[in-house]
């Protein structure tokens, strides 16, 4: 591989930026294609799908043989609130593969017994954010009720464009976020982001249904994210 090249995908990984390897097996040569980075015509359009699936695989167009090396950041789930969803959402995103962490200023909830060998901050989300920043390649799961802990993150959730941003809540609870996001300079196509009611519609009504459907909402929006929206025009 060239040196220039492996130096890109090192990167790339580090600022967890997602990054395809694009090798011509006709002739050896490689090139780095970084997601936000346009590619034309059916190989663009090839590479766009690759990186929704996240799988590496041979591509064949116009007598050429590609093989495309998928290397995308590992997807992560960041939860506010150490609530009874979440004790049941934790060992679930494991076996999806996803890491998750929960954030809860509230120390009675946010305890090791109660989430063993979770990723578990008792700061508040303001502090413990900035130790590892929100982007694009996080889903954002807001469940407390408490618009003074839920507010702060559904807001970086959306400057950062998580893949997803999902918020517990009724209805009416959600109609009064708005106005708060409005009030916080927010815009009608930023705020529709917002998954509210949180998870998939399935008639979820227990703690371990209702994190069956955040799960699978979040799948689902990985799986389908626009990549235009994070700066991609590949398709």
């Amino acid at each position: 591989m060239d040196p220039l090249v492996l130096t890109g995908l090192n990167a790339a990984r580090a600022g967890r930026k997602a990054a395809v390897l694009v090798t011509d097996l006709g002739n050896g040569s490689n090139r780095l294609v970084l997601e936000g980075e346009p590619v034309s015509g059916v190989l663009g359009a090839e590479i766009a799908a690759r990186l929704r699936s996240g799988k590496s695989g041979l591509f064949e167009a116009e007598g050429q043989s590609i093989f495309l090396n998928v290397h995308l950041p590992p997807p992560r789930i960041v939860v506010i609130g150490a609530v009874h969803i979440s004790q049941a959402l934790y060992p679930m995103a494991a076996l999806a593969g996803y890491d998750l962490s929960i954030i809860d200023p509230r120390t009675a909830f946010a305890t090791p017994e109660r989430f063993e060998g979770a990723d578990l901050s008792a700061d508040w989300p303001e502090d413990a954010l900035k130790a590892r920043p929100l982007d694009a390649y996080t889903a954002l799961v807001a469940v407390t009720h408490d618009p003074k802990i839920d507010d702060y993150p559904i807001a970086e959730a959306l400057r950062a464009g998580c893949f997803y941003v999902g918020a517990l809540g009724s209805r009416k609870t959600h109609a009064k976020r708005v106005e708060r996001l409005k009030a916080d300079g927010f815009e009608d196509r930023d705020i529709a982001r917002i998954s509210a009611p949180i998870g998939l519609d399935i008639g979820a009504s227990s703690p371990a249904e209702i994190a069956v459907a955040i799960l699978a909402d979040i799948i689902q929006a990985f799986r389908r994210r626009d990549l235009k929206d994070t700066g991609t025009a590949l398709a």
